[in-house]
């Protein structure tokens, strides 16, 4: 008897918890989800290494599920009161505010970023860093988006944004924007790349 309670008593870990919770979201609303599974550490340490740690500017994260890539801009040197969180699933925005305090989470739709931070930014920020699922999106949607965000950034700074597909999520052609992307990730599943773009 006292093995079986202690067997109950053991918890799943976290990274299995977010994984159920994601696979759940993804069941029930399969577009509004970037991945069935939160990122990978080796991506999401390759998105954070964009950002830059010696600023006090803030960070806004789009799209952060369960916080696999949070976790990453913490672990890089990003302090934690800097990140903006904006997150369209309300039960992940709880489970992000219990797990990150000091951060700003913002319950509202990214693809509507304007009308979601309007309220919120003090001034420009250092980056932005999205998981939201662009390729799912109508090229209008992507572009509005991406409009949006370097209104908020301060001039060169990254919009960094991963994508499982061969095609860049945003064209590489847009005037006064340059664009850089990673290695392909094979270590994340499925394997995905980064793709960074700034605007003079």
């Amino acid at each position: 008897m006292a093995l079986q309670s202690s067997v109950r008593a053991v918890k799943k870990p976290p990274r299995l918890d977010d994984e159920v919770r994601f696979l759940r979201s993804w069941i029930e609303k399969p577009l509004h989800m970037g991945a069935v599974m939160p990122s990978g550490k080796v991506l999401a340490r390759t998105m954070a290494n964009y950002v830059e740690i010696d600023s006090d500017a803030p960070v806004i994260e789009l799209g952060p599920g369960t916080g696999a890539i949070t976790h990453a801009l913490i672990a890089h040197g990003v302090d934690q009161k800097r990140l903006v969180l904006v997150e369209y699933n309300p039960s992940f925005c709880a489970l992000l505010r219990d797990r990150y305090p000091q951060a700003t989470v913002v319950q509202g739709d990214a693809y509507r970023l304007r009308d979601s931070l309007w309220k919120i930014l003090a001034a420009p920020a250092a980056a932005v860093v999205s998981g939201l699922p662009l390729v799912t999106k109508p090229m209008l949607t992507r572009l509005r988006l991406i409009r949006d965000a370097f209104a908020m950034l301060t001039p060169g700074a990254p919009f960094v944004q991963f994508t499982y597909s061969v095609a860049p999520p945003i064209p590489k052609s847009l005037p006064g924007v340059s664009t850089e992307a990673s290695e392909r990730i094979w270590m994340n599943i499925p394997p995905a790349r980064v793709w960074v773009y700034r605007k003079g």
